[in-house]
C-alpha cells in the first residue's frame, strides 16, 4: 500500500485530513479546559453534566441542520445504554486523571488504547493479529513503564492519575470493541448523542444532591470545554465523510505535540526524557499495529 504525499492526494482526502487535524486539536483544547477546571472545587460529575449537555446539544443541532434527526435514535437502546455507561466511566476517569497528571503524560498513557483494542479484538472478535502485533503491544506496555518512571522523584503525576488513566484506557478500549459491533446497526451520531444524554442524566442527577455554584472564569471554562468537545466531535464525523477511518486515526498522535505545546504555554510543563522515550515507544508500537497488513506484506517482498 503506497502512501501518497499530501500534494498528490485527492481534494476530498485533503479535506478529511484537515478536519481530522481540527478534530484532535479541538479535543486537546477541551482536555486543557478540563485540566484548568481541575483547579476548581467543581465536582467531577458536575463537569460531566455540562460536557454531556454541550455534546448532545451540538449533535442535535448538527442532525437538525442536515435534516437527519432520525439518525440520533438508537436501534437497540439497551446495547446503547451499556456502551454509554462505559463512555461515562471513561470520561469520569479523564477528568480525574487530568486533575493529577500533566497533559503530555496523559496523552502518552491513553495512547495505549489502540494496543489494548487490538488485543481485545483478537480475544472477543477473533481478529487475527500475528506475532508482530503481539510484540508491538508488549513494547507499548514497556513504554508505559518507562514514561511513568515509577522509581523517579521527577514523576509528573501521582498514582491516582496513573490509575485513572489505566481505567480510562480499559473502558475506552472495551467501548471501541463493543462499538465495532454496534455500528452494524447504529449510526455514529446516535452513539455520540446517547453518550451525551447519559452524562446529562448522571451528572445533573448527582447535582440534585450537591451542586457547586458556577460563575466567573469557571463558567467560561465549562463553556470552552463544551464548545471544544462539540466542535471536535462534529469535525470528526465530517472528516469521516471525506476520508477513511484509518486515515483519520493516523493523526490522533498529533495530540501529543499539541498537548505538549499547550502544557508548556499555559502551565510551563515540559515532558521529561523518560516520558519522551516511553512515548516514542508507545507511538511506534501503535503505528505498527495500525499499519494495514497489506503494507507489511508488500514491504517484505
Amino acid at each position: 500500500m503506497t502512501h501518497l504525499p499530501l500534494s498528490s492526494r485527492p481534494a476530498s482526502d485533503l479535506r478529511g485530513i484537515l478536519f481530522a487535524l481540527a478534530t484532535f486539536t479541538f479535543w486537546v483544547f477541551a482536555d486543557s479546559s478540563i485540566k484548568g477546571l481541575g483547579k476548581s472545587s467543581l465536582p467531577t460529575y458536575e463537569i460531566l453534566a455540562f460536557m454531556g449537555l454541550f455534546v448532545s446539544a451540538a449533535f442535535a443541532l448538527y442532525a437538525a441542520l442536515r435534516r437527519q434527526i432520525n439518525r440520533l435514535k438508537p436501534v437497540n437502546p439497551r446495547h446503547q445504554a451499556v456502551r454509554s455507561l462505559l463512555d461515562l466511566v471513561n470520561n469520569f476517569c479523564v477528568v480525574v486523571a487530568l486533575r493529577h497528571i500533566t497533559l503530555p503524560l496523559f496523552y502518552i498513557l491513553v495512547f495505549m488504547a489502540p494496543l489494548v483494542i487490538t488485543l481485545l479484538a483478537a480475544v472477543f472478535l477473533f481478529e487475527k493479529i500475528g506475532l508482530g502485533r503481539v510484540l508491538a503491544a508488549l513494547a507499548g506496555f514497556a513504554g508505559v513503564v518507562i514514561a511513568v518512571n515509577p522509581f523517579s522523584s521527577s514523576r509528573q503525576g501521582d498514582w491516582i492519575g496513573f490509575l485513572a488513566c489505566m481505567v480510562c484506557v480499559a473502558c475506552f478500549s472495551v467501548n471501541m470493541v463493543w462499538s465495532r459491533v454496534l455500528t452494524r446497526t447504529e449510526t455514529p451520531e446516535s452513539l455520540a448523542f446517547c453518550s451525551g444524554i447519559v452524562m446529562i442524566v448522571a451528572g445533573f442527577g448527582c447535582m440534585l444532591f450537591h451542586a457547586q455554584p458556577v460563575g466567573g472564569l469557571w463558567l467560561l471554562a465549562l463553556l470552552a470545554m463544551g464548545l471544544f468537545c462539540a466542535a471536535g466531535s462534529v469535525c470528526f464525523f465530517v472528516a469521516l465523510k471525506h476520508t477513511t477511518a484509518s486515515t483519520v486515526s493516523q493523526y490522533h498522535y498529533t495530540q501529543l505535540l499539541t498537548g505538549s505545546l499547550v502544557s508548556w504555554l499555559i502551565w510551563h510543563q515540559l515532558p521529561t526524557f523518560s516520558m519522551i522515550l516511553g512515548g516514542a515507544l508507545i507511538v511506534a508500537a501503535g503505528l505498527y499495529v495500525a499499519l494495514p497488513r497489506s503494507s507489511k506484506l508488500s514491504s517484505q517482498n
